[in-house]
């Protein structure tokens, strides 16, 4: 399903997308990928984005929420949803993208951040993380890429795992179960953490119970009844920010199996069926959805048409797996 004419359609696309389908679908050589990533910085959504970051270090204002946010009258919001327009979302798409990180180094972006940002709960200093386990997933992986502190969020993801290997964001409220959401986020936050340091053995320890969580609900069933826990499992849409889908979760494990040389998991087989179900004929994926929430600038398709970015996430996660079979 890899022609030649879908090749060509993916890479004419911005930098952030044409530098991976080079590396990981094209078979380009490293001089190439790396000269179409190194436009990030220049050209197209990477370029836009880095010119919006405001004098003190953050995006529009704000840790998680941009500074006019409406708390008050939260369902104001734009489109209902939340904005993805501060600080920690703005930081995880330059990330995700593949920018340099010594672009954002060399503004001395960590260090602005811990002297000018707070989170909005409790005004906690940014750095720290705060109670939620998919932001502060996003900020581990964001604080490792810029050579922050964050010691400190790692060691909360240790404290905080639940009995049943996973995270639930909802644990402050109580909950003493883990959710696909967060346990993904979470652990999305911890390979970000080994890919860049090695890892600690508690570090590994604690990727390997919340995988061992997924991978024991098949990516998404329950493991009480064996059926899917929602509809949102097989629901495609990017950018992905911190919705669960098997798409989402692939490309973690797919990842994770690059960091640790080891083959996919078996259990996954019927997630990996639910990503090929979806793929059109001519290869490509349907954009599902756009999350609602304020946006600096849609990056990707409307719902319903084809996908470059959900394109380029079934496409490998496939032929990772496919590359391993039988």
């Amino acid at each position: 399903m890899v022609t030649e004419a879908l090749i060509a359609w993916l890479r004419d696309s911005d930098p952030a997308l044409c530098w991976q389908v080079e590396r990981d679908l094209g078979g380009q050589p490293p001089d190439v990928w790396e000269a179409t990533r190194a436009k990030i910085a220049t050209t197209g959504f990477g370029a836009r984005l880095l010119a919006l970051q405001d004098p003190d270090g953050q995006w529009a204002g704000g840790a998680y929420f941009p500074a006019d946010f409406d708390f008050e009258n939260p369902d104001a919001a734009d489109d209902g949803g939340q904005p993805w327009t501060a600080t920690t979302w703005t930081l995880a798409s330059l990330r995700e993208w593949g920018l340099d990180s010594a672009v954002l180094r060399e503004r001395r972006t960590a260090e602005l951040l811990a002297e000018n940002s707070r989170w909005e709960y409790d005004n906690l200093p940014y750095w720290g993380g705060e109670v939620d386990c998919c932001i502060n997933g996003v900020t581990l992986a964001n604080g490792v890429w810029l050579g922050a502190d964050i010691s400190g969020i790692v060691d909360w993801f240790l404290e905080h795992r639940l009995p049943d290997g996973g995270w639930n964001c909802e644990w402050v409220e109580g909950s003493t179960r883990s959710s696909f959401h967060s346990t993904l986020n979470s652990l999305k936050g911890l390979l970000a953490y080994d890919v860049a340091t090695g890892g600690t053995d508690a570090t590994r320890a604690a990727r390997r119970a919340g995988e061992e969580y997924l991978l024991q609900r098949g990516l998404f069933r329950r493991l009480s009844t064996g059926e899917p826990v929602a509809p949102w499992v097989g629901r495609f849409a990017y950018p992905y920010r911190w919705f669960y889908n098997v798409l989402n979760a692939g490309e973690y494990f797919r990842e994770a199996a690059l960091l640790d040389g080891t083959p996919p998991d078996p259990r996954m087989a019927d997630a990996i069926e639910l990503i090929r179900a979806a793929r059109q004929p001519d290869g490509t994926w349907l954009q599902a959805r756009r999350h609602p929430g304020r946006v600096w600038f849609e990056v990707d398709v409307p719902a319903g048409e084809p996908s470059k970015w959900l394109t380029l996430s079934g496409t490998r996660v496939l032929a990772w797996w496919d590359s391993h079979a039988p």
